[in-house]
């Protein structure tokens, strides 16, 4: 009777310890199961508040908005082309235009040595022998056919006289007190300048008028200090 009773004792011994092994398990795949369920959430959460990227990325361009970028890169090179062809054309027409433009230089000087020899002659000299006028009518033919060649290659002569002084093409020398005219206006032409095409060889030296000492005195109002600074400045 007691080795009947020791060995139901036993057996519920071990039967309960199996119990507590299976409760003890239980309670860590639920806990394991809670844990995986709290990741799960905050995964999903993450992915929500994560940036959703552009699908509209990965998708591939349709044929039609293909043919309209090709279309317009190929109008842009053949734009680029067209520019560069003319850019082309207009150097080689400044080439073909301005490339005496340092020989043309040069030669203002043999035509301002044939003025100078034609104003150098009085008219009684050139009167006064068959000969002298026909040296004179022949240095003044030279001086023609010169500035006719240069005309021909698009060189012209700048004589501004009565005209208004412009510092792109003018140089001036002196200035002259005159009444007649407006200050600033070119009243004398001491030597002539030149133009090839719109480009400047050389300018023009002129006089410039400029307002009289006198008038600008009687405008000053008489015994005031302005007055004479202003008619001091005048003088100098």
């Amino acid at each position: 009777m007691n080795i009947g009773i020791d060995e139901d004792t036993n057996d519920n011994t071990e039967i309960k310890g199996l119990n507590d092994k299976k409760t003890e398990t239980d309670s860590l795949n639920n806990d394991a199961e809670v844990h995986a369920s709290k990741l799960v959430a905050e995964n999903e959460a993450a992915e929500e508040e994560m940036p959703q990227e552009d699908s509209s990325e990965s998708v591939e361009p349709t044929p039609d908005k293909q043919i309209n970028d090709l279309k317009d890169q190929l109008l842009r090179a053949l734009a680029d082309i067209e520019n560069t062809r003319r850019r082309a054309q207009r150097e080689k027409e400044d080439t073909a235009k301005y490339a005496i433009a340092s020989f043309a230089r040069d030669v203002l000087g043999v035509a301002d040595n044939l003025s100078r020899a034609l104003d150098a002659v009085p008219e009684e000299t050139r009167a006064s022998s068959e000969a002298m006028q026909t040296l004179f009518q022949g240095v003044e033919l030279t001086q023609r056919e010169l500035q006719t060649t240069m005309d021909r290659h698009g060189i012209s002569q700048i004589n501004p006289q009565g005209e208004r002084f412009d510092h792109n093409f003018h140089q001036a020398m002196y200035e002259v007190e005159s009444a007649d005219v407006e200050p600033g206006t070119v009243i004398q032409v001491a030597q002539p300048g030149y133009v090839i095409g719109e480009r400047l060889l050389r300018p023009a030296m002129v006089g410039v008028s400029k307002k009289p000492a006198d008038q600008d005195k009687n405008l000053d109002e008489p015994g005031t200090s302005s007055g004479s600074a202003s008619d001091t400045a005048v003088s100098t």
